[in-house]
This record gives structure tokens, C-alpha cells and sequence, in this order.
């Protein structure tokens, strides 16, 4: 079956509905002679005559009255699975994929996460954590991704995700008790840290202060490349941690961390959400934007337990 015959037997169906040509050309927004020529092509593709048809009427021959029949309920379940995907459209439901590094999830999606699923019951949410900065989305069929602004792939459309972060160099009272705290960073050369590899390179720390700024490679007898390891690390006095403020408030509240160097600790840009602009979004990716933009520009961190 091609367009033109499904279009034809839609206009058969609307005539045979109304056994009128101008009620059918009123509904479906056409000519009643327009209508005309198309009863004519499909009765001529069929080899069949479907309608008897004056000037004063309208009426089904008997091949017509075999088409409707048959025709009535797949035309019904075709409209009814068009109503369907509209209402989805609009209402959030479905599967809704989304990348994320794994320090994004407690300082980006749990903050929101309750929230969201309680309001849009209908929609699974998706979570690949992964350790690669940014991913390419549309070809691993994903509908967002969580990065920093510098990571956001050039053609994606980015929005902001969360408020800036503030670093955080810390370190556990056992091992501040052993070690005089560092003053500036590069006292660090002097201390055992544990070293962040990020995309196969081992990360050097950013510090800034009076608007100078300065990178530091520490030194130590562990790397890692998950936040949580690093400040695992931390806990149990292997060392000092760069990471976020966010990531060890609990930390710091409770005095299992404390922290050092905090006037050299730098301000983070934050992170954003990126998407294929390009593309139709779906109602569960527009809800999600929609939550996670108001929430960008306050910063909660009772959200983040102690995972130890």
C-alpha cells in the first residue's frame, strides 16, 4: 500500500461515513470535487465501482459496503494509535536515558531525582554512569547527557545543570595529626595525595587566589578515577583529596574530613545538560529540563549522605 491508497480509502471511509460528498469535503478540509477525482483513482486502482453517486445522492454499492466493513476497524485502531502517540507527546511517560559521570549523581540528579519521579510516574529514568567526561549521545541512544561546559560536544544544545561548585582539598584528623597541614599548594610536593586519572591522564589540581591561579602536580602512592574512591582515600588517611564541596560537606560536618588550602580552593563553572537540539524532544526529556533549570541555580547538599 502506498500514501496515495491510504489517503483514498480515508477519503472512501469519510464519504461512506456521511454518504455525502459535501459533508466529507467540510470535514476533511477539500473540495467536493477534489474528493471526486479521488474516489475515482481508487476505484480505478481497485477495478471496482464503491459508490453510486447523483446529483441528489450517495449510496454504497455492494463492493463498498465489503470495504467498510472491513475497512472501519483498522482505520479505527490506525486513529486510535495517532491519538495514542499524541497523548504521549504531551504527556510525560516512556523510558528517559541519561549519561552521567558518577560524581554528577549525587551533586546533579539526586538533588531533583525524588521530585521528578513523583511527579511524572509514568517515565523509567535511565541512568549510564560512566567515567568518560562526555559521550556521544545520539549514536549510544541516549536522550541527555551531564558535563562540564568545556566537555559539551560543539553541536549539542547545553543548558545549565547546576549551580557553580567550589572545590575542596581535605583530609582526615589522623593523617593532618601525622602531617603538618599544607599553607599554600605547593606544600602538597611535600605530602602524600591521592591522584585523580581523568580520560588516561593523571590530573594536575587548579588552585586560584587574589585572582592568580595555578596548577599543581601532586605526588602519592595511589591513583584512582572515581570520586568516591578518592575520597574513600581521604577517610581512611591515605592521603590529601581534591574533589568538590558538595561531594564532602557530610564529611566535613561530621569531622571525619577537614579541610586545607580553602583559600586557594577555586570556584567550579558547574555542570550542564546536553541535547540534540535538532530533534524532537520528548515529553519526559522537556519535564526533565524543565525541573532541572529552576534547581541550576541553588545548590542543596543535604541531599548527599554518608555512603561509608
Amino acid at each position: 500500500m502506498n500514501r496515495g491508497d491510504l489517503n483514498d480509502l480515508n477519503t472512501f471511509l469519510t464519504i461512506a461515513e456521511h454518504l455525502s460528498f459535501r459533508a466529507a469535503a467540510a470535514q476533511l478540509g477539500v473540495t467536493s470535487s477534489a474528493l471526486s477525482h479521488s474516489i475515482r483513482q481508487l476505484e480505478g486502482r481497485l477495478g471496482a465501482r464503491l459508490l453510486h453517486r447523483t446529483t441528489r445522492s450517495v449510496s454504497l454499492t455492494d463492493s463498498g459496503n465489503r470495504l467498510l466493513e472491513r475497512l472501519r476497524p483498522g482505520m479505527a485502531q490506525i486513529s486510535g494509535a495517532l491519538e495514542e502517540l499524541k497523548g504521549e507527546r504531551d504527556r510525560p511517560s516512556g523510558r528517559l536515558r541519561i549519561y552521567a559521570q558518577p560524581w554528577a549523581v549525587p551533586t546533579v540528579i539526586a538533588p531533583m531525582w525524588q521530585h521528578f519521579l513523583s511527579c511524572y510516574p509514568d517515565v523509567h529514568l535511565d541512568l549510564l554512569v560512566g567515567s568518560e567526561p562526555s559521550i556521544d549521545i545520539v549514536a549510544s541512544g541516549l536522550d541527555a547527557g551531564l558535563a562540564v561546559r568545556e566537555r559539551v560536544p560543539v553541536e549539542m544544545t547545553a543548558i545549565r545543570a547546576s549551580a557553580p561548585m567550589r572545590a575542596a582539598v581535605v583530609a582526615s584528623p589522623d593523617y593532618l595529626a601525622k602531617h603538618a597541614a599544607p599553607n599554600t599548594p605547593d606544600d602538597l610536593l611535600s605530602h602524600q595525595c591521592v591522584q585523580y586519572r581523568n580520560v588516561g591522564e593523571i590530573w594536575r589540581w587548579r588552585f586560584e587566589q587574589n585572582g592568580s591561579a595555578k596548577r599543581v602536580s601532586v605526588r602519592g602512592s595511589m591513583t584512582v578515577n572515581d570520586t568516591d574512591a578518592a575520597i574513600r582515600a581521604a577517610l581512611d588517611g591515605l592521603g590529601i583529596v581534591y574533589t568538590l564541596d558538595v561531594l564532602v560537606e557530610p564529611f566535613l560536618r561530621s569531622g571525619q574530613l577537614v579541610r586545607v588550602l580553602a583559600d586557594w580552593s577555586p570556584n567550579m563553572e558547574g555542570v550542564y545538560l546536553y541535547y540534540n537540539g535538532r530533534r524532537q524532544l520528548s515529553a519526559a526529556l522537556r519535564a526533565f529540563i524543565n525541573i532541572i533549570r529552576p534547581s541550576a541555580g541553588r545548590q542543596d547538599c543535604r541531599c548527599v549522605k554518608n555512603p561509608f
